[in-house]
């Protein structure tokens, strides 16, 4: 299976309103793995690795 990794950076309302609990949740589901955290901007950012299908369902 190849994986592969994206990088992203979520900006507008997403501290606050569970989004990193709500994009781990799906993550684990859908078998991604990485991080999130909330930056010193108000966004949030992190990194996920799987596979194509998992990244997309994300």
């Amino acid at each position: 299976m190849s994986y592969r990794t994206f990088h992203f950076l979520v900006r507008g309302k997403v501290q606050g309103v569970y989004f990193r609990a709500f994009a781990k949740d799906i993550a684990h589901d859908v078998g991604v793995v990485g991080w999130i955290m909330n930056d010193t901007h108000g966004n949030v950012k992190g990194v996920a690795q799987g596979s194509e299908t998992g990244l997309t369902r994300l």
